[in-house]
């Protein structure tokens, strides 16, 4: 048996053990399981941010990146970097003060049910397509440790298994308590690698000597474009405003100044990561010119010593274990409290509700792992599931900071609007007016919501 393998066989190990002692404190009540009794301190915060956010983009996504276009890549997570740390100022005090477990409680109190079940219903859908990208990034690590056993599909089964195991068990304090050690080995593994790669390539000139001379490989912004990074803060500060999973780790926080600290600490902790991970895929590109973009850095990293390759693939593995726990959660929680709860059956107890959440995290991994299957880029396909959330962030502005502008009949067309922005940027090319489809999603529905609220002015709920 390998070295790696058996490093992996013990992170997983470790994983299972986290979450079966943090399931003696998730199965009191619903509240327990989804936001871990509003007990988190703001370093668990801050890593549970970083766990969700440093997933496979950040890590295998941003070296696919990188392998093609150079540094500039980073800039994705330097982009969610920003976004926390903007949600840690701006909004997690104000969330927290809500008392509410997901975001589509906020959305009723001031918009109706209407708004509420197509925002479950969007939100789910963009949870779903981050959820599949991470069995991606981790199928293509599986298969780069030991490809006679795994290939890339078996490797992401291998995945979903762990995935949506752990956060079965656990819930949010599986989730926060297992991110401890994720975020300790991305970092160490990531830095390791970086250090022994670059001895190995002859340093900055023996570097730039084997790379292709026609990609301007250390800019910080010539490769990717000011276009693209700019789309990319302008979405992940959006997502960071309103997306469930991220919304769900603020509200588990034990006062609205723990909630704030662990959003900021977090966003700058995790800026560095990007950076290393773009760097292994330029150390890539100089090694394996001709190797597949995602499976670049997971074969340069099987090439260092047995010991350190190991907890370096580990650790990408847990880039992706510590997002997907996260987004399974919250998908479960959405569905659980906004459509069991609310439609189905109002009278259940918690312990039913607990167990609906899980059902729902199993049934919502076996879905992603389906969609999986049909997704080929990593960064282009989450950007786009990503520029959903301007519909929610909309919404969430208004009722936070703008509540004499609310209008109870703009919630519903505004997120159907967004919705609709998003099919149409898809399907018909003659839309894409705009260099990404962000920017369309915020004018239409800021549009969507003034031509409403001046149609249906008196329509308004204000609690």
């Amino acid at each position: 048996m390998s070295i790696s393998l058996v490093i992996l066989i013990l992170y997983i190990a470790a994983l299972f053990a986290i979450s079966w002692y943090a399931k003696k404190r998730s199965e009191s009540d619903a509240a327990a399981y989804a936001l871990a009794s509003r007990k988190l301190s703001a370093p668990l915060i801050a890593v549970t941010i970083i766990g969700l956010a440093v997933g496979g983009a950040s890590t295998i996504g941003v070296s696919e990146s990188a392998f093609k276009v150079g540094l500039s890549a980073g800039w994705y997570t330097i982009a969610w970097a920003l976004g926390a740390i903007v949600m840690g100022f701006c909004m997690a005090k104000k969330y927290r003060e809500q008392n509410i477990t997901t975001i589509s409680e906020l959305i009723e109190r001031h918009h109706g049910k209407h708004a509420v079940i197509l925002g479950v219903i969007c939100q789910i859908v963009i949870q779903l397509v981050i959820i599949s990208l991470q069995y991606i990034a981790g199928g293509s690590i599986l298969h780069a440790i030991m490809p006679d056993v795994f290939d890339f599909k078996t490797g992401m089964l291998i995945s979903a298994i762990v995935f949506i195991g752990i956060t079965f068990i656990g819930g949010m304090w599986s989730a926060s308590l297992a991110n401890v050690l994720n975020i300790s080995l991305i970092y160490i593994g990531i830095v390791i690698a970086t250090v022994i790669q670059f001895g190995k390539v002859g340093g900055m000139e023996g570097l730039a000597a084997q790379l292709p001379a026609n990609v301007p490989w250390f800019s910080l912004t010539d490769g990717v474009g000011l276009k693209t990074i700019t789309s990319w803060v302008v979405t992940l500060v959006t997502v960071n405003l309103s997306l469930q999973s991220i919304l769900q780790i603020s509200l588990g926080a034990k006062d609205a100044e723990t909630a704030k600290k662990g959003f900021v600490w977090g966003g700058i902790a995790m800026i560095p990561v990007g950076l290393f991970a773009a760097f292994l895929g330029i150390c890539a590109k100089a090694m394996y010119p001709d190797a597949q973009a995602a499976l670049a850095l997971p074969q340069v990293i099987v090439g260092l010593q047995p010991i350190v390759a190991g907890l370096t693939l580990a650790a990408l593995w847990a880039a992706d274990v510590s997002t997907a726990c996260n987004l399974l959660l919250s998908a479960g929680t959405l569905f659980s409290q906004d459509i069991y709860k609310r439609f189905i059956n109002p009278e259940c107890d918690q312990k039913r509700q607990v167990l609906m959440m899980r059902l729902c995290v199993v049934v919502t991994g076996l879905l992603t792992y389906g969609m999986a299957l049909h997704v080929s880029s990593i960064l282009g396909t989450i950007m786009i599931g990503l520029s959903l959330t301007a519909a929610f962030s909309v919404l969430v502005i208004i009722a936070l900071f703008m509540p004499k502008y609310i209008c109870k009949a703009a919630g519903f067309w505004t997120l159907l609007m967004g919705l609709i922005m998003l099919i149409l940027w898809q399907l018909v090319p003659a839309v894409r007016i705009f260099p990404n489809v962000i920017y369309a999603e915020w004018i239409i529905c800021i549009a969507t919501y003034a031509i409403v609220s001046v149609i249906a002015p008196g329509k308004k709920i204000v609690q």
